[in-house]
């Protein structure tokens, strides 16, 4: 059973903020500055159970023009752009087990490179699948994703089909190599529970996983004025973890809680998580209301950050040099990325919106990923952010899509200062 309430102990470590929100000074928030995206990506329907939500960037090494934007839509499956957002690939989810289970949906996915498998080296897209709770693996060759998943990996947090029915399954996830191996973290849905997965290369040219270990994130917290304070959801369902990614040049992951803040922890999930920085909302007082599924939230007490509005989502991590770079947090009450210093403080640096331009602005958005990399038509490097209300011209139907910009739009528009790598990761 995932703890509820932390211990004494554990309380204490959670709330000291070790980042933007401790002691330390911190500048007050800006006013985002205007940046604007580079191009779209086609438009995913509602009406076709298709809905953006992570995308992950691959660079071809040997080719760079022909570099992938790997993404996922839930029910509709994966999509894959190329560099001017145009699709190349769309692949089914799986289909349901049984005539009352979920098909599959794939929730977040990201990128293993030079995975040894069946004695090659092979790049890897790794997606969390909601529907099956299991992962999607597959192969990127020659421009196209093809599956490996072993067949008998097994759930991740289930022991049965029922218990899959009940959509308390793998959700979020970030990927991370070390001299050990390849991991995945992947949190679960409704619940503060994040595995820890090792992928495995099997003789037979698939790729499954064993669970490590896992961590249970607080859902409970001591406020200053010695009462405890949780979120407000339905019965049954907790403060879970989607946006999250992992540091490898630190060993750190950085879990995004969406209605909390944003952790940190080693990516072993060894020792004490300490939060970088806490939302707005933190220790809002509110109320399920099971006739309206809706809560009534009393009065702010102030606990929270200044920053992030919930819910926090997508986190990416774009490198300047060996040892520095930044925490990019999709901040979705406001329409904002936050941007924090990676490092032992995680001071924050500022925020900045994506507005109307040649195409139109950014809201509400889920994932987001990074390279540093220059690219045809991307100085400085990609970024790629989804955004969760994309309103073509000529309709008023709800659609969802992906943004493509320039990093050194970013870093020099924002009015943040921000650096650029000077060379390749």
């Amino acid at each position: 059973m995932i703890p509820r309430l932390l211990t004494a102990t554990a309380i204490g470590t959670a709330v000291v903020l070790v980042g933007a929100s401790a002691a330390h000074a911190r500048p007050p928030k800006p006013e985002p500055e205007p940046i604007t995206a580079v191009l779209e990506t086609p438009a995913l329907w509602d009406e076709d159970d298709a809905d953006a939500d992570d995308p992950a960037i691959w660079v071809d090494q040997d080719a760079p023009e022909n570099s992938l934007v790997i993404t996922t839509a839930k029910e509709a499956g994966l999509y894959v752009y190329d560099l001017q957002g145009q699709e190349v690939q769309h692949v089914e989810p799986k289909p349901a087990p049984g005539e009352d289970d979920a098909s599959g949906r794939y929730n977040n996915v990201d990128l293993i490179e030079d995975f040894e498998l069946d004695g090659e080296r092979v790049d890897l897209a790794v997606a969390s699948d909601r529907g099956m709770d299991d992962l999607g693996i597959f192969v990127i060759d020659d421009g196209a994703l093809t599956e490996v998943t072993a067949p008998d990996s097994g759930w991740i947090f289930s022991s049965s089909q029922d218990q899959v029915n009940e959509e308390h399954t793998a959700y979020g996830l970030a990927t991370w190599q070390d001299a050990t191996g390849a991991y995945a973290l992947v949190s679960r849905n409704s619940e503060t529970e994040v595995a820890l997965l090792e992928l495995t290369g099997n003789d037979d040219g698939t790729v499954g996983w064993e669970i490590v270990r896992t961590l249970a994130l607080p859902a409970e917290f001591a406020m200053p004025d010695g009462s405890t304070w949780t979120t407000c959801d339905d019965p049954g369902q907790y403060a879970q973890v989607e946006g999250m990614v992992v540091d490898e040049k630190s060993g750190t992951a950085y879990l995004g809680q969406e209605l909390v803040g944003i952790w940190k922890i080693d990516a072993a999930l060894e020792g004490e998580p300490v939060l970088v920085d806490t939302a707005v909302e933190y220790g809002l007082p509110g109320t399920y209301d099971a006739q309206t599924d809706e809560c009534v939230y009393g009065e702010n007490p102030g606990f929270g950050g200044d920053v992030l509005r919930t819910d926090i989502e997508g986190l990416t991590i774009y490198r300047t040099k060996a040892n520095k770079g930044y925490l990019l947090a999709s901040s979705q009450g406001d329409d904002t990325f936050a941007v924090y210093e990676l490092g032992t403080r995680n001071d924050y640096v500022g925020s900045f919106s994506i507005t109307d331009g040649s195409v139109d602005s950014t809201q509400h958005s889920d994932g987001a990923d990074v390279v540093n990399v220059s690219l045809p038509g991307f100085d400085g490097g990609l970024l790629v952010v989804q955004d969760g209300d994309n309103t073509p011209e000529g309709t008023d139907e709800s659609s969802t899509n992906f943004k493509y910009l320039a990093w050194e739009d970013v870093a020099e528009n924002s009015g943040l200062d921000l650096g650029q790598a000077k060379r390749q990761r």
